[in-house]
This record gives C-alpha cells, sequence and structure tokens, in this order.
C-alpha cells in the first residue's frame, strides 16, 4: 500500500500587505487613492494591521463606526436576527423596519421615513421628493452650497459643490445650483420661478468640518416658508448624535430662540445610522410625508429586517450609554486639546472648528515638508499620522478630519492628542 504523504504547509506569507495590495491592483477597479495600510481587525476605537500594529482609530470608517470595531451590541443584534429572518421583499411588513421608523421619528418630530443602502441613495430620494413637490407647478430646481458633498451618484455629483468630484462625468444632470455657504443674502438672490428646494448641511463634512450659523438655518427656514420651498437637509455625516444631539441642526439652535420650533422638511441619514452595516434613511415632515406613494420609489434591500435590527441597536446602546453626553464631553476634551497645539505650533496649524466629535484640524498654507507634487498636504499629515498610530481623515487640501467612535474614552482622547501634538512638532524637519 502506497503511503500518504500529507502535503507541505503552505509556505509562510512573509509580506501579507504586498499580497493583499497585489490582490486590489489586479481585481479592483483603482477608484480611490487609498493609504499603504492593510487591515485585518478591530476592537472599540482601535484597529490592527495585517502584520499587528495597532492603530487609534480617530476617522470611525467615515464617520460611520458610531460604536467602534466589533461592538458586541451589534454582533448580538446580526446573530439574533439573522438566525429569524435576514430579508424580505417591501412587499410585506416588518416589525423591526416599524419601530426604527418609530424610533427615528421621536427623534426627530412628526413625519414619516423610508430606508435604502447609503448616504446617496437616500439623497437621492430626497431629490425625487423635490421634484415630486414641485411637478405640478413646473419647479424642479435644488440650490445646493458651495463645497457641499451630496454622493457619487450622477444627481449627488451634479448637487454637490466641489468641481472636482464632477471632472469626466459632464454633462451634469440638470437642475442643481450652488450658491456660498453661509451665506443667506447669496441664497435669496439664486431663487428663480423654478427653484422648489434648498439642500444644505448641518456642518458641511467633506468641504472641511463648516457647521451653519444660528441665523443662516433660521433665515434659511424662513425664507424657504416665504418662497414655498422644501428645506432639505443632508445629515449623513453630521447626523445620529456626532454633535452632541441626534441632529447638527438640533445642537446649532438649541437654547436659542426659534431653535426648538425648527424643523427641515426632509433629512438624509446614512452612517454612524448603521454602525457598519450598510444603510440609510430618509424622514420628510408630516406635511410632504405621503408625497411619494406607491410606486413612486422604491428600493430591494432597503430597511431590511436585518439592518434595521441592527439600527434599533445602536440607539439603544446610544441612549443606555449616554453617548451624545459622551460626544459632547469628549469633543470638548478633543477640541479644547487641539487649540492649545494650535496655540504651541502657529506656524503649522490655522485652528480647530467643528462641534462634539465631528471636528475639523485646518493647516497653515504651504508647510515646507508638506509640499510634495501631486499630493495634498492634509493627505500627507494623515500618512504621517497613520506612522505614528493613529488614523485620522483627510477634507480637502488642507483639513484633517476628527470623526471617533461615539464611545471613545478620555484614555484614547489623551493618546490621540499626544500623537498629533508630536506629528505637528516634526513637521518642521
Amino acid at each position: 500500500m502506497k503511503e500518504i504523504v500529507p502535503p507541505s504547509p503552505p509556505p509562510i506569507v512573509r509580506n501579507q500587505f504586498e499580497t493583499i495590495r497585489e490582490l486590489f491592483t489586479k481585481n479592483v477597479v483603482p477608484s480611490y487613492g487609498r493609504f499603504e495600510l492593510a487591515l485585518s481587525h478591530g476592537a472599540g476605537s482601535h484597529l490592527f494591521d495585517v502584520n499587528g500594529r495597532r492603530y487609534l482609530d480617530l476617522g470611525g470608517g467615515i464617520a460611520v463606526c458610531s460604536l467602534g470595531h466589533a461592538h458586541p451590541a451589534i454582533t448580538e443584534a446580526l446573530l439574533e436576527q439573522s438566525s429569524k429572518l435576514v430579508h424580505v421583499s417591501n412587499l410585506y411588513y416588518t416589525e423591526p423596519q416599524g419601530r426604527l421608523a418609530e424610533a427615528l421619528v421621536g427623534l426627530i418630530g412628526p413625519g414619516k421615513c423610508f430606508f435604502s443602502n447609503s448616504g446617496a441613495e437616500a439623497n437621492e430620494g430626497l431629490f425625487k421628493l423635490a421634484r415630486k413637490f414641485g411637478h405640478d407647478e413646473g419647479r424642479f430646481e435644488i440650490l445646493t452650497t458651495i463645497n457641499s458633498f451630496h454622493g457619487r451618484t450622477l444627481a449627488g455629483i451634479a448637487a454637490t459643490g466641489q468641481e472636482k468630484v464632477k471632472k469626466g462625468f459632464e454633462p451634469m444632470t440638470p437642475g442643481f445650483r450652488h450658491v456660498a455657504y453661509n451665506d443667506l443674502a447669496a441664497m435669496r438672490n439664486a431663487i428663480s420661478p423654478a427653484t422648489v428646494a434648498i439642500m444644505v448641511e448641518g456642518i458641511q463634512g467633506e468641504g472641511g468640518v463648516t457647521p451653519a450659523t444660528v441665523e443662516y438655518l433660521l433665515g434659511l427656514r424662513a425664507l424657504c416658508d416665504e418662497k414655498k420651498l422644501l428645506l432639505l437637509v443632508d445629515s449623513v455625516q453630521c447626523g445620529h448624535f456626532r454633535s452632541g444631539c441626534f441632529q447638527s441642526y438640533q445642537r446649532i439652535l438649541e437654547g436659542g430662540p426659534g431653535g426648538e420650533a425648527f424643523l427641515p422638511d426632509g433629512i438624509s441619514m446614512a452612517k454612524s445610522l448603521g454602525g457598519g452595516f450598510p444603510m440609510g434613511a430618509f424622514w420628510v415632515r408630516a406635511p410632504y410625508a405621503d408625497l411619494l406613494s406607491a410606486g413612486t420609489h422604491g428600493t430591494t434591500y432597503g430597511g431590511s429586517p436585518l439592518a434595521c435590527a441592527v439600527g434599533l441597536k445602536i440607539l439603544e446602546v446610544i441612549e443606555r450609554e449616554k453617548l451624545a453626553e459622551n460626544a459632547r464631553g469628549m469633543g470638548e476634551f478633543l477640541r479644547e486639546g487641539l487649540e492649545q497645539i494650535a496655540k504651541n505650533h502657529p506656524q503649522f496649524l490655522r485652528g480647530v472648528r467643528g462641534l462634539g466629535l465631528m471636528l475639523g484640524l485646518e493647516l497653515a498654507p504651504e508647510i515646507p515638508s508638506l509640499q510634495v507634487e501631486g499630493k495634498l498636504p492634509a493627505a500627507l499629515f494623515a500618512r504621517r499620522m497613520q506612522e505614528a498610530g493613529a488614523l485620522v481623515i483627510p477634507a480637502g487640501p488642507n483639513v484633517l478630519r476628527l470623526l471617533p467612535a461615539l464611545n471613545l474614552t478620555s484614555s484614547d482622547a489623551e493618546e490621540g492628542l499626544i500623537i498629533i501634538e508630536r506629528v505637528v512638532a516634526k513637521l518642521a524637519a
């Protein structure tokens, strides 16, 4: 009988990063400029690469990982719901979708929700809502703002007030014009007979972490009421308690005259809503909540029992662990620390802006050590942060975003400030 010889064990992959990058080079569409990093797993506010090195995650998957990485509550919700029902068509009712819609309505105000798979899809739904609203009068135009970002679909890039996302995809989908952000007079002057809605972000994210002013938000509401326009708020990045309130406009307006009565007509949501599980939603104010009737809008996967079970669990954890308060407290701690670093290094840092755990750190222009042909200074700074053991997100050429988990701990926040100070200090080299 021939002896059976077991096969030799596979060779140890001594450079897993190169192996993974080669897989991407051969098989993945190169639509992202990726950092030289392959991640394998995470826990809380920490990530680990394939070589076992730990990183402090201050980017949160671009404001997605509301509970950090590998949170047991999300795992529990996924396991429990997947053992019951993962997906059925939206031709039927399921309890998780109804309960999540009820929870979101309770956090915003009278209205109804539609569930999608992403923020771009949520914004598309609001674009359709606006066109439906103005159709009989021949109104279709939506005014957005310069430096805004509303997604990567054809309508999303047409709505976005950044020319770089439009290049190569002309002609643009008609019906969108852009005006200066936080400039009420410019918005009023831009209104035409075709205008049906105004869409803004409570805090511009991709455009550099710029919050709306109190006067701007209240003025937009009054202007839309006067001109019979819909006021739409894209809260995909700045929403879901990131500012310290459920919606950033609630944080901006809190305690002031007119703030409690303020309501947009539509709000788009995603990112932190699913904590890493892909889902989006939009809320529509009560007078317009039935405009998109049966047959006018739909989705195959949106609002699945699995997605909604996760969304409900995230809301439960946020309330139980008082993470809105944590976003305020840790956000203020980080902001004060960053302002001190900027004060210590005025030749490198211009200042800090944002609310809660959505903060922007602005670099000074033309820092010699961050001048590399074809590279943005913010991306080069983010690379230095990665080398030092922390992940941040560029926002335009000169701003770094901090979008950590809502349950960021004080020790992790302290570590982040130490790393940032160290990287800034080395910019002189």
